[in-house]
């Protein structure tokens, strides 16, 4: 209770800079409603899809410290739950002939489903995470990264549930500007509070001196598993907010390449800042957009003897080495964009990551 109450103190006190964080991105999706073609609406919701998967890594490693490729796997845990729920059972049986039947008959509302998905991806997370939670850089990035190619391995071979390898199709586009726009808002908020509250404030202290966290009675591995736990629920719900706007994927598309753009957004917008994970995702989904964009008319009007594949994800793979080597922070690497000394608290900011649990 007291850290839900930490949060809520700094939503209050720190609404200028969440306004600013919020403000514009409100209205370009308002903008974009109104007077948006459809490709531009298109790019408008993979947006902000995409800032929910990079706000749930920025949970989990800005407070942290203890970077994650697992994250993208969680979001089709959330994928593929919020679409076997939805589905009426005529799509089941043409799309997942091996379904198990007590799932045939269930069709949820879209929300309830997405909602569904999130916990399981959650609920997954703390079974199998906690031990994770006990390892340290590069242990614990490469355990990530093994759990991510578990959840593809299952993904891809689960046939009574995903389908198998095979596309999974048949879902309704529920996903509109406006439903991806409010919860990627929403989750902004969600983050912040995470941040400024007293376990976001006590794993960032752990970040600097982890022995001396444990001194002073800081539960580090607890509030590391608690933070994933979040970061898997928001990832999860993400995946299902995803899979009713493509309405046809196969689980490769929650692999690698996801993962990479992902991670990419978030160390490039900073990852100890919810304001770096957001201008993260704004450059990063424009410099992928309008490279994509040439590279496809190159190809288009054959500008070239040859096609050209894989550029946007070779220059956004430079750009990640030069933002490492340059300013290996990110763009925003401690303080809230426009906070003041020790961020929208004042000076004491930091104050409650030294105060016992």
């Amino acid at each position: 209770m007291g850290s839900l109450l930490t949060g809520v103190a700094i939503l209050i006190r720190g609404h200028r800079q969440l306004l600013i964080l919020i403000v514009p991105i409100a209205i370009f999706a308002v903008v974009t409603q109104l007077v948006g073609g459809t490709l531009l609406g298109r790019i408008a919701i993979a947006f902000f899809i995409n800032l929910m998967v990079v706000l749930s890594l920025q949970i989990f490693t800005g407070n942290s410290g203890l970077l994650s490729f697992a994250h993208v796997g969680f979001m089709g845990i959330g994928a593929y739950v919020s679409a076997v729920l939805t589905m009426t059972p005529e799509a089941k049986a043409f799309a997942i002939p091996d379904l198990y039947p007590a799932l045939v008959p269930v069709t949820l509302p879209f929300i309830p489903a997405v909602l569904i998905g999130g916990l399981v991806a959650a609920v997954v997370a703390a079974v199998v995470t906690f031990p994770i939670m006990r390892l340290r850089e590069a242990a614990s990035v490469i355990s990530t990264f093994a759990l991510l190619v578990i959840i593809q391995v299952i993904l891809a071979h689960w046939h009574e549930l995903t389908n198998g390898p095979r596309s999974l199709f048949g879902l309704q586009p529920y996903t509109d500007l406006p439903t991806a726009a409010l919860w990627g808002v929403i989750f902004i908020v969600v983050a912040w509070v995470f941040r400024h509250s007293s376990i976001g404030l006590r794993l960032r202290a752990s970040q600097d001196s982890e022995p001396a966290a444990l001194t002073i009675g800081v539960n580090v591995v607890r509030l590391r598993w608690i933070a994933f736990i979040v970061s898997a629920f928001i990832a999860g719900f993400a995946g299902g907010l995803w899979a009713h706007f493509v309405t046809t994927f196969s689980p490769r598309a929650f692999y690698l390449i996801e993962t990479f753009v992902a991670v990419t957004m978030l160390i490039v917008g900073g990852p100890r800042t919810v304001s770096g994970a957001v201008i993260g995702t704004v450059i990063v989904t424009a410099a992928f957009q309008g490279l994509r964009t040439i590279e496809n008319q190159i190809n288009l009007e054959r500008l070239l003897p040859f096609q050209v594949v894989g550029v946007t994800e070779i220059l956004l793979a430079v750009v990640l080495i030069v933002v490492l080597t340059v300013r290996p922070g990110g763009l925003i690497e401690e303080r809230e964009i426009f906070s003041g000394p020790g961020g929208p608290l004042g000076p004491d900011a930091d104050s409650a990551a030294k105060a016992p649990p």
